[in-house]
């Protein structure tokens, strides 16, 4: 009976994989025009990647970086114990403790503050880069810097290199997903655009809730019907192929096309959040009684349900929380606590959630804003933009858990310790998914362009 399946539809899911650009396929494989084709370069760590983007910037004096000095000196001028570099709107105010005490958590020991008592819990699965830089302190160039790796517009974001340079293994939904929560980032839909790269490797923007994307569901009679219309356009398509050549623009549309026609059964399949036990749905937060909390749950969660499907890069933004965005210019303490009460709890239940389902040491989880915040007010009671020196955190898919790597001053202002650029974090994402940076290459306007440009270094010392 083995001889025979073997020879059957072993030999069938063999075929099958082979023919798939994400497994084994060859060039003709591949899911259209300028595809990389290079698969990984190296052993992989990572399959996919979580990235929780932080919107407007967290404070890493108030999270994950504590720093004593801001209490002794509160209330002080800070232009009387460092040098000020001159901010955004430059309305320095005087030194700001943080409001938040900081606590040792986990055997790592690894101090995070108040404001995060749900990731405390999971802190010895985390990598903290406490020395990450960004060339910009405005909110659009560096939301550019974050996703894409240039402070430029039109440039491709880093869901779209990881599906250019390994495709998906997932058939019927988008390779690169947008859960918005609420807010698009400054610098809009761009931030997850596929720039020069192919059409078919831009975010998929879904909503948290109900089917997720709109016109999902069929307006046909019968699938038979609508499956002769999506031939009719493909003979009309091949027909023009024939006559100009392959063009991206048609070949994507085509993809595009076949693709939301596997949407229709895979879509409210993952978005359906019936069969998640209740026990899971209460950890993840889904009955908070803060509604942001309720909607980053619901995003996180269906994170974990589209990994599952093999989706291969997943970004998710933060839900509105009445005030600002993690964006305080004043009232740091109201924004902050309604920021993090809004995200903490389903991020802490996602790590745990894929530690207990075996899938974290394969999924890259993320943590970062596009800036940090001055260790010194802005007015009163506020934190204006800083770039020179802020946090952020992976966990999973190869990191080295439990570790703090970097530091700033004594006052949170500067990288100090192992500098680290945005650059340095898009080639260590893409080393631990087994993409040598320098190689995954796209030819455009005479040169050969990367995610990290002609810059980054891998930070080994936090690869396990």
């Amino acid at each position: 009976m083995l001889a025979t399946c073997l020879g059957g539809f072993g030999a069938v899911a063999l075929a099958g994989l082979q023919a798939d650009a994400a497994f084994a396929g060859s060039e003709d494989s591949l899911p259209g025009p300028g595809h990389a084709g290079h698969g990984p370069h190296h052993q992989v760590r990572a399959k996919n990647v979580i990235f929780l983007y932080m919107d407007g910037g967290p404070s890493q004096v108030d999270t994950f970086d504590p720093k004593p000095m801001l209490d002794k000196h509160n209330g002080k001028d800070p232009g009387q114990l460092f040098d000020v570099e001159p901010t955004q709107f430059n309305n320095n105010g005087t030194v700001l403790a943080s409001p938040w005490k900081f606590q040792q958590h986990g055997e790592s020991g690894i101090p995070v503050s108040g404001l995060f008592p749900h990731v405390a819990k999971c802190v010895d699965e985390l990598a903290v880069v406490r020395s990450m830089t960004s060339e910009f302190p405005e909110h659009t160039f560096a939301n550019y810097f974050l996703h894409t790796g240039s402070g430029l517009q039109g440039r491709p974001s880093m869901g779209a290199w990881v599906n250019y340079g390994l495709g998906s293994e997932c058939q019927n939904l988008p390779g690169f997903v947008v859960l918005n929560g609420g807010l698009i980032p400054p610098g809009g839909l761009d931030c997850f655009g596929s720039g020069f790269l192919p059409a078919t490797y831009q975010g998929s923007v879904f909503k948290p809730s109900g089917t997720g994307v709109a016109n999902i569901e069929p307006v046909e009679a019968s699938p038979g019907e609508q499956r002769e219309k999506l031939d009719l356009i493909n003979q009309l398509d091949s027909l023009a192929t024939e006559q100009y050549g392959k063009h991206d623009n048609l070949e994507s549309a085509i993809q595009n096309y076949e693709l939301a026609y596997a949407m229709q059964m895979a879509v409210p399949n993952v978005m359906s959040l019936a069969d998640e036990p209740a026990h899971v749905q209460r950890m993840y937060g889904m009955e908070s009684k803060y509604e942001p909390t309720r909607i980053y749950a619901a995003q996180c969660l269906i994170a974990r349900r589209m990994l599952e499907q093999g989706v291969r890069f997943i970004e998710l933004t933060c839900p509105k929380v009445g005030g600002d965005r993690w964006d305080q210019h004043s009232n740091l303490k109201n924004g902050h606590e309604n920021n993090a009460l809004a995200v903490d709890q389903p991020i802490a239940a996602l790590l745990r959630d894929l530690r207990q389902r075996g899938m974290l040491d394969e999924t890259l989880v993320v943590w970062a804003g596009e800036f940090g915040r001055t260790p010194f007010a802005q007015g009163k009671n506020g934190r204006d933009h800083n770039q020179f020196g802020f946090t952020v955190w992976m966990a999973g898919g190869g990191v080295k858990p439990g570790t703090i790597y970097g530091a700033t001053d004594e006052w949170g202002y500067k990288a100090v310790e192992n500098r680290a650029e945005m650059h340095d974090l898009h080639a260590t994402m893409l080393h631990l998914m087994g993409v040598d940076h320098t190689r995954s290459t796209f030819r455009f306007s005479g040169r050969d362009m990367r995610l990290t440009d002609v810059h980054g270094h891998v930070i080994h010392d936090i690869i396990g």
